[in-house]
């Protein structure tokens, strides 16, 4: 920590205040921070410095949200997301980084094409009860995740597209995300080595800056009705999809 320069301190600590607020409500905000992440710290070594942070998070989200979640919607995620870890480790292995990026990118614009869709040509979407449609975006959720905790967008073009209500959204994604990302954990202190004890005591410093990050996130989306909420959500999954290609 003594290493750190005053940028890598304003960064880090930005994304700890994004990933509280983003846990709690302001859901995607913390995309707009993770390329700065990759800037101060390294592409992937920023990874291991992020999920930590996301953990914590996820464990105040879930203890605030822990009513508030379709546990049958998650479960339906979860097998396809497990497999989703093991696709992007191996194609990891195999694209340059920068190629990899473009891909997440297609990846996620085609994800979004389907909420655009949904939205555009009906009130619901006939595909929300087949099997094969949450395999698919546990699959990407997965994929996106492991390779630059970015499946943000990808949940929500899936549960936009399911049209649910906005405390309902945040409790799915509460749940679905402390599940991955504590199972993720191991991958990358083992497999991709980007999670040490250095790395880990950084992480303790922002725990307050989460926690803050989180008070704000509620009151936050409080103030949102539930029309605007979803607008919102809109807006910043679109933003997050163009800044991938750049």
């Amino acid at each position: 920590m003594e290493t750190l320069n005053l940028f890598q301190w304003i960064v880090i600590s930005l994304t700890a205040l994004s990933i509280g607020m983003s846990k709690t409500g302001v859901q995607g905000i913390m995309l707009l921070v993770v390329p700065y992440m990759a800037m101060a710290f390294g592409a992937k070594e920023s990874t291991g410095i992020i999920l930590p942070m996301l953990c914590m998070a996820d464990i105040i989200a879930v203890a605030y949200y822990k009513r508030i979640a379709d546990w049958k919607l998650v479960a339906r995620l979860l097998p396809t997301a497990i497999l989703g870890f093991f696709v992007a480790i191996f194609v990891d292995s195999l694209i340059p980084t920068g190629e990899f990026r473009l891909l997440m990118a297609w990846t996620l614009a085609l994800a979004l094409a389907v909420m655009i869709w949904s939205e555009i040509y009906g009130k619901e979407n006939r595909w929300m009860n087949r099997l094969w449609y949450s395999a698919i975006f546990g699959l990407l959720g997965g994929f996106t995740t492991m390779i630059g905790n970015a499946a943000g967008p990808v949940m929500s073009v899936y549960l936009l597209s399911m049209r649910k209500e906005k405390m309902e959204y945040i409790g799915i994604n509460a749940w679905f995300f402390l599940v991955v990302n504590l199972l993720k954990v191991p991958l990358q202190i083992f497999v991709w080595n980007n999670i040490s004890w250095h790395t880990f005591t950084l992480n303790l410093t922002m725990i307050p800056v989460i926690g803050i990050g989180a008070v704000l996130g509620i009151w936050l989306i409080k103030q949102f009705p539930e029309k605007a909420f979803r607008r919102f959500i809109q807006i910043v999954t679109i933003i997050s999809v163009i800044l991938m290609f750049f």
